[in-house]
């Protein structure tokens, strides 16, 4: 990767929506919606709006992000809300739980965009998400032909965090960031107690200062994946204490951590079992979670 090419991708996506009369771009906060919001605020200025849709599986604390990088970027931004829970087939949480989320948060865009007659609506799928595992969510982006720049003009994700530097965003090194459901196994309901106890111990963790982690509820069992170089904090005693302690108080039964370290999608269906930092393991539900075999020291 060099910085010409980096360049040169990012001037044909300016390029590109300049020749928009207008685009709302769907807007989380993370870094690759925070990149092509970046680069429609310069290529249509006030005819680029971001747009973030607010629901029970968005902590609040990344809805304030948002807020805190449009007004960093420049960008107007919108706040759309629905519910995810209204929906019996995304609250089953099946296999293409993603997908009927993603059409439903989509779909509440299109209205904004169509209220403000604003022509399109871009979305930041970047060119690594589409060999990134098990992703339904992509399909609701190519059915309801959503714009994705990053992704029509070849940009990966470290190009992503590259044009983000160049921009000096402050989330250009933000770790990713998927929704709470994200958190509960496939096969589990989703349900607003679940989103909130994920949110409140997450919220816990990202107080004392952990940056790559998630808690996943395996029907009121927290397990804690923290990234590997954060694994020693997480092992100490007064750690152990505190989170016991405090994640009972915010509604988990039991309290576990995983020493595998964080995962991605270590819940989602078709995950491999690695050890790798950005490699999933297969589904792991409440009564399979101590079903392991253990080689006895001899």
């Amino acid at each position: 990767m060099s910085e010409r090419d980096v360049a040169a991708k990012a001037d044909a996506v300016r390029e590109a929506l300049a020749e928009r009369e207008s685009v709302l771009i769907a807007f989380s906060g993370g870094v690759d919606s925070s990149v092509v919001a970046a680069l429609a605020h310069e290529a249509l200025g006030d005819d680029a709006v971001a747009c973030t849709a607010k629901s029970e599986t968005l902590p609040d604390a990344e809805l304030d992000d948002a807020k805190r990088v449009a007004e960093e970027i420049g960008i107007e931004h919108l706040t759309v809300e629905f519910s995810e829970l209204d929906n019996p087939d995304f609250v089953a949480n099946d296999d293409d739980r993603c997908y009927h989320c993603r059409t439903m948060r989509l779909g509440r865009m299109y209205e904004a965009a169509r209220d403000r007659g604003i022509e399109a609506v871009c979305d930041g799928t970047n060119a690594s998400d589409p060999g990134e595992g098990h992703r339904p969510g992509l399909r609701a982006v190519e059915e309801l032909e959503v714009l994705s720049p990053l992704l029509a003009h070849g940009i990966t994700k470290e190009e992503v965090r590259a044009i983000a530097d160049d921009y000096d965003l402050s989330v250009a090194d933000k770790p990713s960031m998927a929704c709470l459901s994200s958190r509960i196994p496939t096969g589990l309901e989703v349900t607003e107690e679940r989103l909130s106890r994920v949110e409140r111990a997450e919220t816990i963790l990202r107080t004392w200062g952990f940056e790559q982690f998630r808690v996943r509820d395996h029907d009121g069992l927290a397990r804690i994946e923290v990234a590997p170089e954060e694994l020693d904090r997480a092992l100490d005693a007064d750690f152990v204490r505190a989170a016991r302690d405090h994640l009972k108080d915010a509604g988990f039964d039991h309290v576990t951590l995983d020493l595998h370290g964080y995962r991605t999608g270590s819940v989602s269906p078709g995950a491999e079992a690695e050890t790798d930092a950005d490699a999933g393991d297969d589904d792991l539900l409440v009564d399979d979670v101590f079903a392991q075999d253990y080689p006895m020291r001899k």
